[in-house]
């Protein structure tokens, strides 16, 4: 009952006119910059940092809060008529809805995909509410040898999570950790990294890392790759549902659902693995399995499902204990921290009427992104049509006046260009961006909880194992570094097999 007292408390406060307005900017935003190739909404939250540092709190989180959720509904458009997934996890719904969209079934696939969006996303939000305080209330037991084991899971579970193998993601990582390094450290009061620079002395700005590594960074590799010609399957008719495809697609919903919040609530979650998992379990438990690979509706509502759930589920351990396990959500990390707020067990204590306002704010956003998705589906798909190099050089100009809003100075522009360089080098090498920021964020925080537990223990390290949750979140940091080299090598080898098979088949 707490909970829903709470909860109630919040639509008070994101029922306002003003806080209504900027969940409806941010789902407008979010589901265009899903529709557009190239552009997500973790670049996007990136842009619009700078922008919003005059609003207050609750209106700037409830703003990124519904570019993220209009984000995972425009992603499946680009997915159905481009074949171009606008998010990662929407590459699953791009194997049926863009083979339904060249079968004239477009309409349908959207209409499936909105719809299956807002069921799974309203469940996930309802589960988000309840799970998330009691999670927290857990959390506020951990003591600094525990959160430096949390920090040892977060870094190599983000690192496997967000990148193509430990390696890469590892590297990006260090990356960020080095960056966040640099400045006076606060117990000696040493400069560390400077190169007797006194720019530096205050540290790199998180907001002109952020901006860089995603913003300048994608508009760089876009610069020397350009943009090739692409095909748009028209839309044809109303995104609207027959009663087959309605019978077809609601027991899709809630497996999706089932299988997306869960998995993407743990800190080793994410939203690729439900999608994968949900489409598996359509193909198996289908009375169509012929139409599987030319056009299944169930094919796009279970995946769009597990999609969105896991949206919801990835806020449980970025509210409860500040670890972000997707690109988005650890720019939304960057935005509480922007404010002075760090996500984590005391953040329902002493930021609650924030926190229950921003939840409440996603239940409205659902509610509006179905009303602009159904019936202006015709209007985001002409979105398709916008020319890249319009896009991105738009990107790069909101990206240097943010930056220099932000520090106001020449130097600030140039440590944008050259992180942005840098971030540049990482995506030609396929090095992934997102754990940077996450080393950028949580590095600095697992330093100073590494000194606190060393400090009480008067320098044994046998401290950071010395309790049940230390040893199980050990445990975890092993699993995942064994899952994380092991799966790699028993997919090369079942392709190996495959191929073979293959040619004793031919």
């Amino acid at each position: 009952m707490d909970a829903l007292t709470l909860l109630l408390d919040g639509f008070a406060t994101a029922i306002t006119p003003s806080h209504l307005l900027w969940a409806l900017l941010g789902v407008t935003i979010g589901t265009a910059v899903g529709v557009l190739p190239g552009i997500g909404p973790a670049l996007t939250v990136a842009l619009l940092l700078p922008i919003t540092f005059r609003l207050d709190p609750a209106s700037a989180l409830i703003l990124f809060a519904g570019i993220y959720y209009g984000g995972m509904y425009g992603g499946s458009t680009t997915a159905i008529l481009l074949n171009v997934p606008g998010e990662s996890a929407s590459m699953v719904t791009a194997l049926e809805g863009n083979k339904m969209a060249r079968a004239g079934r477009a309409a349908s696939a959207l209409a499936t995909a909105a719809i299956g969006s807002f069921v799974a996303a309203t469940i996930g939000t309802i589960a988000l509410t309840f799970v998330a305080p009691a999670v927290a209330d857990f959390a506020t037991s951990f003591g600094p040898p525990e959160y430096v084991a949390l920090m040892a899971v977060a870094f190599v579970t983000v690192s496997a999570l967000l990148g193509d193998n430990l390696i890469k993601g590892g590297a990006s990582l260090l990356v960020g950790v080095t960056i966040g390094l640099i400045g006076i450290d606060s117990q000696t009061g040493q400069p560390r990294l400077t190169f007797g620079i006194d720019s530096l002395l205050d540290g790199i700005d998180v907001v002109i890392v952020v901006i860089a590594l995603f913003a300048l960074g994608e508009a760089f590799r876009h610069l020397l790759t350009g943009s090739g010609g692409t095909t748009v399957e028209p839309l044809r008719g109303r995104a609207l549902l027959t009663r087959e495809d309605f019978r077809r697609s609601w027991p899709a919903w809630l497996r999706g659902t089932a299988y997306g919040f869960p998995i993407g609530a743990l800190p080793a979650g994410g939203a690729e693995v439900p999608t994968f998992l949900s489409y598996a379990t359509e193909k198996r438990l289908s009375k169509h399995p012929e139409e599987f690979g030319h056009g299944a509706i169930e094919g796009v509502a279970g995946p769009e499902a597990a999609n969105n759930a896991a949206a919801a589920g990835v806020l449980v351990p970025l509210l409860t204990i500040g670890l972000p396990t997707s690109a988005t959500a650890a720019v939304i990390l960057v935005a509480f921290q922007s404010y002075g707020l760090q996500p984590g067990p005391e953040l329902f204590s002493e930021s609650g009427p924030l926190v229950w306002a921003l939840i409440a704010s996603l239940y409205i956003g659902n509610v509006m992104l179905l009303v602009l998705n159904l019936p202006l589906a015709k209007v985001w798909a002409r979105l398709l049509t916008v020319p890249a190099y319009g896009i991105y050089a738009g990107v790069l100009v909101f990206a240097t006046l943010g930056t220099f809003a932000t520090g106001g100075t020449t130097f600030d522009l140039l440590i944008l260009c050259a992180i942005g360089l840098l971030g540049l080098l990482m995506m030609q090498a396929k090095i992934p961006v997102a754990p940077a920021v996450v080393g950028l964020i949580l590095g600095p925080l697992a330093e100073q909880q590494l000194r606190r537990a060393l400090t009480l223990s008067e320098g044994d390290p046998s401290i950071l194992v010395s309790g049940p949750i230390t040893i199980v979140l050990w445990a975890t940091v092993v699993i995942a570094l064994v899952a994380s080299m092991a799966v790699p090598l028993i997919r090369r080898r079942l392709g190996d097999r495959q191929a073979v098979r293959r040619q004793v088949t031919r």
